[in-house]
């Protein structure tokens, strides 16, 4: 039995015959591929073959490149949208200021256009703050005694009045809305001229027209304007619009509700009116004593003339003689002329005396007080000897 290797260790031929046939093969297809082109087709062929498997080998190599672009990408998306929103948030604030500027400047040249319209001379103001108390309506201006501001002016907008000013400070003032519960304004109605006083209604920010008569010619929708006769607001400026009219029973008065024209809690720039129109003098006063006796009639009523009291009725002089002359006949005792004008005199009341006419006045016939004189004139007689008139007589 004849001993053999196994087929896989069995030997060919030498190695180096190997290589060199196939390095010649080699060299020959290079031969024919470069000049003839004959193996295009063939390469071409093998390509579309190897193409898969070439991917294949590829895949572990692309996927970690991939998965290296794809983390920088991220961290990359990222940063870009922290700046655009960084950049987002920016702009937005930039176009709100824009806004806000062009808000304010057209307030500006709107407060300007009133400015020169206004017939008395007013300067510009910028609201700093609202006052602390809650229960009030008052803003703060930037503007004080150091700019000429006094206490009592006006303070407008180009729409109309929005308060006036109730304490000044050296560098700032303070200014009680219109719409305030302790603010009043003469107002009058464009339409027809009706003068009336507007109160301000607190938080609700409109106005009342109180005490209006029930049949006041006042209609929803006529423009309340200043009356100017509290020499305070120029006459004419716009103060409010009629927005409720209510009828109240007949006798009472009715209640007009309007709503005020000017920017109250809109704007921030205002104009204080540098109003100085003089007042009326006052008038001069009243002595002490006038003062006080006028005082002291205020609440007295008036008093009407109350005629005297009639005199009663009393006797006539000639029965007093002769009584007193028979007293005097009895007595055995002669009486004097002038102690008979005497009693007569007395018998005749105060008031007669008074009202008696003067030495050498006409005497009048009527009435017991002219009676009683021409009862008396015999006793000057009696008085200078004449004889006594007797009974028998």
């Amino acid at each position: 039995m004849q001993y053999s290797p196994p087929p896989l260790f069995k030997q060919g031929a030498p190695a180096r015959v190997k290589v060199t046939v196939f390095a010649l093969l080699s060299i020959a297809l290079l031969v024919v591929d470069a000049r003839l082109h004959a193996l295009t087709a063939v390469r071409q062929v093998a390509a579309t073959v190897l193409y898969p498997f070439q991917m294949a080998a590829l895949m572990p190599r692309d996927a970690l490149a991939n998965m290296g672009t794809y983390f920088s990408s991220i961290s990359a998306l990222q940063k870009e949208v922290r700046d655009l929103k960084s950049q987002q948030v920016a702009m937005a604030q930039a176009m709100q200021q824009a806004q806000l500027q062009m808000a304010e400047n057209a307030q500006l040249r709107r407060l300007m256009d009133a400015r020169e319209h206004l017939p008395v001379r007013s300067q510009m103001s910028e609201i700093l703050y609202d006052a602390r108390d809650p229960s009030t309506r008052r803003v703060v201006l930037d503007r004080g005694t150091r700019n000429g501001v006094k206490l009592g002016l006006p303070v407008i907008d180009n729409a109309g009045v929005v308060g006036q000013v109730t304490r000044v400070f050296p560098f700032t003032s303070e200014v009680t809305l219109l719409t305030d519960k302790e603010q009043a304004i003469p107002v009058q109605v464009l339409r027809n001229g009706l003068r009336s006083v507007a109160y301000g209604r607190g938080q609700s920010g409109l106005l009342d027209l109180r005490f209006v008569a029930p049949n006041a010619d006042i209609q929803v929708g006529d423009v309340l304007v200043t009356s100017g006769l509290d020499g305070i607001y120029p006459a004419g400026l716009a103060v409010a619009k009629v927005i409720q009219v209510e009828n109240v029973a007949q006798g009472a008065f009715g209640r007009v509700v309007c709503q005020p024209l000017a920017g109250i809690d809109r704007h921030r720039q205002l104009l204080i009116v540098m109003s100085d129109q003089p007042l009326p003098p006052r008038p001069p006063a009243e002595p002490a004593k006038a003062a006080a006796t006028m005082a002291s009639k205020k609440n007295l009523p008036r008093m009407e003339p109350v005629p005297p009291p009639p005199l009663p009725p009393q006797p006539l002089a000639p029965a007093v003689a002769p009584a007193a002359g028979a007293a005097g006949a009895a007595n055995g005792a002669r009486v004097p002329a002038r102690a008979t004008a005497g009693v007569a005199a007395a018998q005749v009341p105060a008031a007669a005396a008074v009202h008696a006419p003067a030495a050498g006045a006409p005497v009048a016939t009527t009435g017991t007080a002219a009676r009683q004189p021409a009862a008396v004139a015999p006793a000057p007689a009696a008085a200078n000897g004449a004889p006594r008139p007797k009974e028998g007589n």
